[in-house]
């Protein structure tokens, strides 16, 4: 199909993948409910537009956490990236790379985070869940400290898994799961050879290295859902924060009382998210959490956002709302499922592009003009 805009990806990546993958990265909990609004909410957000600015000279440059940035965005971890094209997480980090972003890599990655750090060829950021077994964990922040990594963004949003209803009728979980994949994979052809076939081992890189044994998909469903903690305190987090030599980022923050917590905590950044509409439905959008939480934590720490970003007009919005940086997940996943590497690179030249024109149009020279002096 013929790609006009960043959102024909989600239809290119449709037409690609086994449903059971599709609906993984596309779906919610529930009745998807929150999915929805973190997409309308943030349509609705309305930019003033000026004329006559001169803005010949328009800069997308920022710097995060001392990190130079060609524009405030980042690529969100998302597990399982390796099934939607072969070596996938490898693939999107050559792409942040050209386009001069970091890369979050997800711990449920299927590529290890040695291979990615080497694929990247720049510092890449790593994300961890809470999880009952500290010993993963442990040996996941060694590991990561020991590559270089120096940016760890902690998912907290994360006690007990949503209900993701779309995940039981498309097969990822349910009755009969694997030979429902199979028969999904057959009618996939072109994902079946590239993924199915030549993206063998179908491994959890990250997992393994620390099990010391292949982790596959169904061992990745067992082995994560025995795993999730309940019992969680920020008090049980001050042994990472005292072990971590880097910037600790929390992700998963939706209340401005959280966001206060997470800086009497000692982070140094949070990233608004409510799972992309995957835990609680009927949560806020981020759009609407994000203006009362940058409120409550002013300059404290940084403040990061994601949730229905699909264009650089989205990112323009979430900045002018006063988000220092912007995470984009289902689109590069929807880009990297079409058209593997090369879909990211021209998803993310549209976003930069995007967020040209918008800045233009709103008189915004620089990113550090985005705020909320642009909004309607």
């Amino acid at each position: 199909m013929i790609i006009s805009s960043p959102l024909d990806y989600r239809e290119a990546a449709r037409r690609r993948l086994p449903r059971f993958l599709f609906d993984y990265v596309d779906g919610g909990a529930f009745g998807e409910e929150t999915l929805a609004a973190n997409r309308t909410d943030l349509a609705g957000i309305g930019l003033r537009q000026r004329v006559l600015r001169d803005v010949s000279a328009l800069s997308l440059n920022t710097t995060l956490f001392g990190e130079a940035m060609a524009m405030p965005l980042l690529l969100a971890p998302i597990g399982l990236g390796g099934m939607m094209r072969r070596r996938g997480e490898l693939q999107v980090a050559r792409a942040a790379r050209r386009a001069g972003i970091p890369y979050i890599l997800s711990t449920v990655s299927v590529c290890p985070l040695d291979a990615v750090i080497e694929a990247a060829g720049q510092p890449i950021w790593f994300q961890l869940y809470v999880l009952k077994d500290r010993g993963f964990m442990r040996h996941a922040l060694e590991r990561a400290q020991a590559l270089g990594v120096t940016k760890l963004v902690f998912t907290v949003d994360m006690p007990l898994p949503g209900a993701r209803y779309r995940d039981a009728h498309s097969g990822m979980s349910g009755p009969y799961a694997p030979l429902r994949r199979m028969l999904q994979a057959v009618g996939r052809p072109g994902w079946a050879w590239d993924v199915g076939l030549m993206g063998r081992p179908h491994d959890l890189g990250n997992v393994s290295a620390y099990r010391g044994k292949p982790t596959d998909l169904a061992d990745y469903i067992g082995w994560l859902g025995a795993n999730f903690d309940p019992s969680i305190t920020w008090s049980d987090l001050e042994w990472i924060r005292d072990a971590w030599k880097g910037e600790m980022i929390v992700k998963g923050i939706l209340d401005p009382e959280d966001a206060r917590d997470a800086v009497r905590f000692g982070a140094d950044g949070i990233i608004v998210s409510n799972h992309g509409g995957r835990q609680l439905d009927g949560a806020a959008s981020t759009a609407r959490a994000l203006p009362a939480i940058v409120d409550a934590v002013g300059d404290d720490l940084a403040v990061l956002v994601d949730g229905g970003v699909r264009t650089g007009l989205d990112v323009v919005r979430m900045l002018a709302l006063g988000a220092r940086a912007v995470l984009l997940g289902r689109a590069y996943i929807y880009a990297l499922a079409a058209r593997g590497e090369m879909g990211v690179n021209d998803l993310l030249d549209r976003i930069a592009q995007g967020m040209k024109v918008s800045m233009a149009l709103s008189g915004a020279k620089s990113v550090a003009e985005v705020d909320r002096s642009i909004l309607l």
